[in-house]
């Protein structure tokens, strides 16, 4: 399981071991090997917010070496699905070819379009990014609420004192 504190909400986003695991399997560790992603899906027991589901990549997805754009059709279909089995959507993932990766300008931009055009109730959407460094050191999670993006620092398993973000503007609660 893998922690990251939500600011001084008092929240924790949580990736479960599973879904780690997921990411994992597509990190891009040669040079042929195309980005990958998909969205996530957590039950909301606060303060708690535990990812149970990370979906993607499927057919119909574009997948270069250093782009990824998904079949948003069987995204929409996921959605829906996951939301009678009381899963919400709540981001997306993908992989970059970097070690330690960054959310790219292209990644901040197409983030905040999703969360001005989605029908929600949350502060802030979710974006992990896989690189080829293992978890939890590969991965990037950012939160983006249209106007700012907050990038999480992470923690391996129990949580006990939550670190700060690397920059606190425009981070609230979550939900």
């Amino acid at each position: 399981m893998i922690v990251y504190p939500l600011g001084i909400s008092g929240q924790r986003l949580i990736f479960c071991p599973s879904v780690v695991a997921h990411f994992q399997k597509y990190r891009q560790l040669r040079w042929w090997q195309r980005e990958a992603g998909g969205q996530l899906f957590p039950r909301f027991a606060l303060p708690d917010i535990t990812v149970e589901e990370a979906t993607g990549p499927h057919r119909g997805d574009w997948r270069t070496r250093f782009t990824y754009q998904p079949n948003r059709r069987a995204e929409q279909q996921e959605i829906a699905e996951r939301h009678r089995r009381g899963l919400h959507f709540v981001g997306d993932w993908h992989t970059h070819p970097e070690a330690v990766p960054t959310p790219s300008a292209r990644d901040m931009q197409s983030m905040g379009e999703l969360f001005a055009r989605s029908e929600h109730a949350l502060n802030g959407f979710v974006l992990l990014i896989v690189g080829t460094d293992p978890a939890p050191r590969g991965l990037s999670v950012s939160l983006f609420d249209g106007t700012y993006c907050v990038i999480l620092p992470a923690r391996r398993g129990a949580l006990t004192e939550p670190e700060a973000p690397r920059t606190a503007k425009g981070l609230r609660r979550f939900i």
